[in-house]
């Protein structure tokens, strides 16, 4: 009998998942149109105008996040706990980052963000450019696509390095002319036992972060980003993926989030061009990362 109310709630919450996912595919397919619309009018080469366009497109991408966490709110029971969302400013520019443990923090950070702070625009892998409908959205946000190569193939090829700073700098051109969100996840990669112990992290919940990308948004973005928002989560079960969470099988999460000030000496200098200001700015961002594996242990212990 057990056996069977078991395979029934699975069924039912696998049900759940892919009406989920068609709401959610319905949506974009809805969404997508004025996008489009005016993803192909920021192609006239008119800064003003592209910064006109982006912002129409972000306004209409903030309603699509916000019709998304609100179906999530209605049909999902999940425990939130989430503490430090005073002072944040939907005018504002901001340099987020997290821990990544799976496609679900996505969706969540966008839950706990949207209308608080400006659209969140990630650093998109280029070979993502050719996802249907998302792509085009990534591209008419403006989210750099970046571009991974290897030493051995820089070394074969010289003329490709620094495409992904080119590309950066073009984006954050744009981002600079109307409040924006950057989102990082600086670990680089998603959060694994395997990935942790082939580190050899010095932290027990988080892998290393990567200091080079954000260290040059700080210093291109300077006296615009005041403060890193750093988003620590959480999740009460270790299978928290995205199918897991649609499915009801996540029951708590707790998102903690910290306004840190920035030092001004990596906002007024560029931070790539000095050796020992970048290796400043690796440590400090190292503390940082020491203080979000301390948090993650009080709270675990405490049951999240």
């Amino acid at each position: 009998m057990e056996c069977c109310m078991s395979k029934e709630k699975k069924t039912g919450g696998q049900f759940r998942a892919a009406l989920a996912v068609l709401t959610v595919i319905m949506s974009t397919s809805l969404f997508f149109i004025p996008v489009l619309f005016f993803g192909l009018l920021k192609l006239i080469p008119i800064v003003s105008w592209q910064v006109l366009c982006t912002r129409i497109i972000d306004s209409i991408i903030v309603y699509w996040c916000a019709l998304n966490s609100a179906y999530i709110n209605y049909t999902l029971k999940v425990k939130w706990t989430i503490t430090g969302m005073n002072n944040l400013d939907p005018k504002g520019w901001y340099l987020v980052v997290a821990n990544h443990q799976s496609w679900l923090d996505i969706v969540i950070l966008q839950r706990l963000l949207t209308f608080k702070i400006p659209i969140l625009k990630f650093f998109i892998k280029d070979q993502l450019k050719w996802v249907p409908l998302l792509g085009f959205a990534w591209w008419a946000m403006g989210c750099p696509f970046m571009k991974r190569y290897s030493k051995e193939f820089l070394a074969q090829y010289p003329n490709k390095k620094g495409e992904d700073l080119d590309a950066t700098r073009k984006a954050l051109d744009l981002f600079k002319r109307s409040p924006s969100t950057v989102m990082s996840f600086i670990e680089g990669t998603r959060f694994t036992e395997e990935k942790h112990r082939a580190q050899q992290s010095p932290y027990q919940h988080l892998l290393k972060p990567k200091a080079g990308g954000i260290s040059f948004v700080v210093s291109a973005l300077g006296d615009k980003i005041q403060h890193l928002l750093d988003v620590t989560i959480i999740y009460a079960e270790k299978e928290h993926s995205l199918w897991d969470f649609l499915c009801g099988r996540v029951t708590a999460i707790s998102m903690h989030v910290r306004e840190i000030p920035i030092p001004a000496q990596f906002t007024q200098t560029d931070v790539l061009e000095n050796e020992q200001t970048q290796q400043d700015f690796r440590d400090w961002l190292n503390e940082q990362w020491l203080e979000k594996d301390k948090l993650i242990s009080r709270k675990l212990a405490d049951g999240v």
